[in-house]
């Protein structure tokens, strides 16, 4: 059993405690920070929270607490992070991990110095859809993994601190980019090195300061491509959807705006209060979430975490990975700005070295590659080849 300090009492720190006191019916949130005092009560009322207070430390300090879960603005990860290596408590940390690769190396840094658990709360590495596709991946049903796309876009955040860009670190790619960029590096193979981005980013609708809009492609070490697209204008609900090429095959996955389950209701009767996290309306045609919590991976994340934590493993996602996250986003970022490709900067990096983009060539026989094989509208067998010593693309009909 894990005995949880809750460290915020908004949003995503409902959505932990949710899946924390429902998937393994052991765990319990006994202590809730939150900067409002009024915020803490009310967590504390609602989750059955022994301890409350407007004092971080406190919290975290607190002798009943084995774990703490820190669901803060990005601004205060990384002291929340230190306290944690100060009483030594285990720590699991939301996502962006840091502002930049700097603060995520310095908490990576002080978590490892300090001898306790650190888990990277990526919850889009750990959706059942997700989970089912890496399996595929892994076993080998795709062949080798040649591009990675990942999109997730958005009206916006639900938070004020979301939109000021000194809290935040950025704006839609840190934010919605970090799921995406680890989503896609996972089905490439985290021990791949990505070496550079490219990324157009821009404020196109919001009043602020950071972007609100943004494409970019990272450039891996053995020629894979894995590519994002982000956004905060897009309207009509929160769109999730992950797609994986490889030489053998391809996996869609549509997460979330699209769930299977659709609903219209005119609002004219007593109508439905909350849809789905982001759903912009609450009549006409409706796409309801059967279990969200579930659908978007914190069960499945929580369940490993504390698993791993109690078992004396790594979790799948830690703090390294969010670093080597942040190290690609701050790559896009200055690539955003350069309007060229930009290296990744790793100085800590514990993947393999020295790989190169594969080619596949497929022999036909001693004097061809074979390029495609087809049958035709008019019934034909085709295949299309390339001569080995002319380098002539010639195609054939085959009974």
């Amino acid at each position: 059993m894990q005995k949880i300090a809750m460290l915020g009492g908004g949003f995503i720190g409902r959505f932990y405690a949710e899946s924390l006191h429902g998937q393994r019916s052991r765990d319990r949130v006994v202590a809730i920070y939150a900067r409002r005092e009024e915020t803490a009560q009310k967590f504390a009322a609602d989750y059955g929270c022994d301890f409350w207070s407007t004092e971080m430390e406190a919290v975290i300090a607190n002798p009943e607490v084995t774990m703490v879960c820190i669901a803060l603005p990005n601004n205060l990860h990384e002291p929340a992070v230190m306290l944690c290596a100060k009483h030594k408590k285990n720590v699991v940390c939301t996502k962006p991990l840091g502002r930049n690769a700097e603060e995520a190396l310095r908490m990576m840094r002080a978590v490892e110095e300090a001898g306790i658990f650190g888990g990277y709360l990526e919850d889009l590495c750990y959706t059942p859809k997700f989970l089912k596709a890496l399996e595929s991946v892994k076993r080998g049903a795709l062949g080798r993994i040649l591009w990675a796309k990942s999109r997730e876009t958005h009206p916006g955040p639900h938070s004020d601190w979301f939109w000021d860009k000194e809290q935040a670190g950025g704006g839609c790619m840190l934010d919605l980019g970090c799921h995406c960029v680890e989503i896609a590096r996972s089905f490439i193979g985290k021990e791949v090195k990505p070496v550079e981005v490219m990324c157009w980013a821009a404020t196109q609708v919001k009043p602020i300061d950071a972007e609100d809009h943004a494409i970019a492609l990272v450039k891996y070490e053995n020629g894979a491509i894995g590519q994002f697209e982000v956004s905060w204008t897009f309207r009509g609900g929160m769109d999730l959807r992950d797609e994986v090429m490889g030489t053998e095959g391809t996996i869609w996955i549509n997460n979330f705006l699209r769930t299977g389950f659709e609903m219209f209701t005119t609002g004219e009767g007593e109508g439905e209060d909350y849809v789905a996290e982001k759903a912009e309306s609450n009549t006409g045609w409706l796409f309801p979430v059967g279990d969200e919590v579930n659908d978007l991976g914190y069960n499945h994340m929580f369940t490993d975490m504390f698993s791993a934590c109690e078992a004396g493993r790594e979790p799948v996602e830690t703090f390294y990975d969010g670093y080597v996250v942040n190290a690609i986003l701050d790559a896009a970022y200055r690539s955003a700005t350069s309007k060229q490709w930009e290296p990744v900067a790793l100085p800590v990096w514990r993947g393999q070295e020295g790989l190169s983009a594969q080619t596949t060539l497929t022999e036909y026989d001693a004097d061809h590659y074979l390029i495609k094989k087809e049958v035709t509208h008019d019934g034909r067998h085709k295949i299309i080849l390339k001569e080995k010593q002319s380098g002539k693309i010639i195609e054939r009909d085959v009974s």
